[in-house]
């Protein structure tokens, strides 16, 4: 279980962050969480694609990192093999909460870090320093911090965005069948993309709508990005052949 504890320069002066990749980091995952404030980038290297949340039902963004479920492919001999990595990965080991702070006579919501001091990147000897010598953050936590900012902004898009999509009916199932090493046949279940029919047949009004939010570009990237599907399907039959070779 994480424990998270509010970040501060006194209990956690001395602590140290492992920024490599790895299974034993909680690495070697099939998708993670992705915001439009990064679709540029991540559809450049990985499909996205929109899942709805368990117990909410809302749909939420994606990059898939592999075809099964605790399998990263960009994970290769502790090596992330692309130039943009995901901001939900590159946050590591922290969290952003929300603490009560009076401001102008009134209460409001600051956001804040917590670190989950029992993460396997967290230690005391390796890695990047969070806290300077006498206090102050390290220019590693300063960009951890601008990550935040990044990801804040983007939750925020990413819930109007959704609610647009889902107001116009955007949304449709996409069954992935895919045929890998061996002619095993894999079907990935759940997941949505954005109707090319659907957005082709919107009114001049609602594409207005949508490009004037920068919804429309989401749209066209979250579509652009499917055809990285092959470069999953290539890399993991790569793997199975390997797999095969050695046994």
């Amino acid at each position: 279980m994480p424990n998270h504890q509010l970040l501060n320069n006194v209990t956690h002066h001395n602590i140290k962050i492992m920024t490599d990749y790895a299974s034993d980091y909680g690495d070697n995952i099939g998708t993670v969480m992705t915001f439009p404030t990064e679709f540029g980038d991540i559809q450049k290297e990985y499909p996205i694609f929109f899942r709805k949340h368990p117990e909410t039902e809302t749909f939420q963004a994606v990059a898939m990192l592999g075809l099964f479920q605790d399998d990263n492919l960009f994970l290769q001999n502790n090596q992330w093999l692309a130039s943009y990595i995901p901001a939900a990965i590159t946050r590591g080991p922290f969290a952003i909460g929300f603490q009560d702070q009076t401001a102008e006579g009134g209460a409001e919501k600051a956001p804040v870090i917590h670190i989950d001091v029992d993460h396997p990147r967290v230690n005391k000897d390796k890695g990047h320093s969070v806290f300077l010598e006498h206090g102050g953050n390290s220019p590693y936590l300063e960009h951890i911090s601008n990550i935040f900012t990044h990801m804040m902004d983007g939750m925020a898009m990413g819930e109007a965005m959704i609610n647009a999509f889902n107001t116009l009916d955007l949304f449709e199932a996409v069954e992935l069948e895919v045929t890998l090493h061996g002619n095993q046949q894999h079907r990935l279940h759940g997941n949505y993309t954005i109707s090319e029919t659907k957005l082709d047949a919107l009114s001049p009004n609602d594409l207005q709508k949508l490009h004037k939010a920068g919804f429309l570009q989401c749209a066209y990237l979250a579509r652009a990005s499917m055809s990285n599907v092959q470069k999953l399907v290539n890399w993991q039959n790569q793997k199975m052949q390997q797999q095969s070779d050695a046994s």
